[in-house]
């Protein structure tokens, strides 16, 4: 009998993109990353792509995790846990490194693994070390997994706060005074590197900001006011980092802005100002994270001011080679001066951060944003581009 007359099938209904949020991490920013993944989980669109959230433990294993944004929030000062929403005490996620294969197997001791599908993009909500500086990058351009942010060179520039203003200097974007202590240095002579930083705020004057060169979310950092605070100041940046950043006081005022990468390229959103904290000593983790400090969106500047930081902003994108999003911050300083301070490649990505704010205010809300750095990530091949 023909089969030629028989009705067909109705086709099946296109697949729908499937983004992995990775999240947590070996980095003490482990916590604030789940915080800014559980945003980003209840802002994905489930009608337009299906959802994978996995989470990597503080001792760097990957898990499957439960997909409960609401318990991924700071709870009684508390940041969160990944082991707190672990499907499993042993089991594990395993990516492909075969470019032709992006199925993700999940592996147990004693169990055949089992395949959880293919990945079409993953959404890196990492911050710090292992994760947002070009490591985990790395991971997936070998995989030829397609990620929202930047990639490895960028990641890794926008992580090391020495080689950032390094590149930014090349490009002639102003960077205020700072001296770095490697390993190496204060293993062999601690004299000799105290006293660096000693001349150091000699020429340039106290405080001084003593901090992890390769850390974030101000964790860390010490504002030191004289000699007597110093070596405890730097016991506590290399707690985080060996390598630690020293950095002289700008008296001016902090604004940031976002950049975000459209079809046609990067645009700057409009300028924010952390105002002054009265209950902080700067601008720390508590004040940002616990306490929620609530920014100036937009910052009170001219409009020649705020078309001069906009316009920094964009060169810092492109100077870094970076792709999809940044938050590039800056000290407006006494002399009417910008200075760029650092990029952040994956910035505090709650709705109440100032990234997201920052683009609120300049049209975009939260979940189009989300939906646009998936759509962009999409677009974009891995590899050498």
């Amino acid at each position: 009998m023909s089969t030629e007359n028989l009705p067909q099938n109705p086709e099946q209904p296109p697949r729908k993109p499937r983004v992995a949020v990775v999240f947590g991490g070996r980095s003490s920013e482990h916590g604030i990353s789940m915080v800014t993944a559980g945003a980003v989980l209840r802002a994905v669109d489930r009608t337009k792509y299906d959802v994978l959230p996995i989470g990597i433990t503080r001792e760097g294993r990957w898990v499957l995790t439960a997909d409960d944004p609401e318990r991924m929030t700071i709870t009684e000062r508390r940041t969160p846990d990944v082991e707190s929403l672990a499907e499993s005490s042993e089991g594990g996620v395993i990516l492909p490194l075969d470019p032709a294969d992006r199925e993700v197997v999940y592996s147990e001791p004693g169990s055949v693994p089992k395949a959880l599908g293919e990945v079409d993009v993953v959404f890196p909500m990492l911050h710090g070390p292992y994760g947002e500086d070009g490591t985990l990058q790395g991971l997936l351009e070998l995989s030829g997994v397609p990620y929202v942010g930047s990639g490895v060179l960028a990641s890794a520039v926008g992580q090391d706060k020495e080689y950032m203003k390094r590149v930014f200097t090349s490009f002639g974007l102003p960077v205020g005074p700072y001296v770095v202590i490697r390993p190496r240095e204060w293993e062999q002579d601690e004299s000799a590197a105290r006293k660096k930083i000693i001349d150091f705020a000699g020429e340039h004057g106290w405080p001084l900001f003593v901090k992890p060169a390769r850390a974030g979310s101000s964790i860390g950092i010490t504002k030191v006011e004289d000699l007597s605070g110093l070596d405890e100041a730097i016991a506590a940046a290399q707690h985080h980092d060996p390598k630690i950043l020293v950095e002289a006081l700008l008296r001016g005022r902090e604004i940031e802005c976002g950049v975000l990468e459209f079809e046609d390229g990067p645009r700057a959103s409009v300028p924010a100002e952390i105002p002054p904290v009265q209950s902080h000593a700067y601008y720390d983790f508590e004040a940002k994270y616990i306490d929620s400090t609530p920014g100036i969106v937009p910052a009170p500047l001219t409009p020649e001011q705020t078309a001069e930081i906009r316009r920094l902003a964009v060169e810092a994108f492109e100077a870094a080679s970076c792709e999809g999003l940044v938050r590039a911050d800056f000290f407006l300083t006494e002399d009417g001066e910008f200075v760029i301070n650092e990029i952040n490649t994956m910035p505090g990505f709650t709705p109440i951060s100032m990234y997201p704010k920052m683009w609120e205010a300049s049209g975009v809300p939260y979940p189009e944003l989300v939906d646009r750095l998936i759509q962009a990530a999409l677009r974009r091949s891995t590899g050498l581009r």
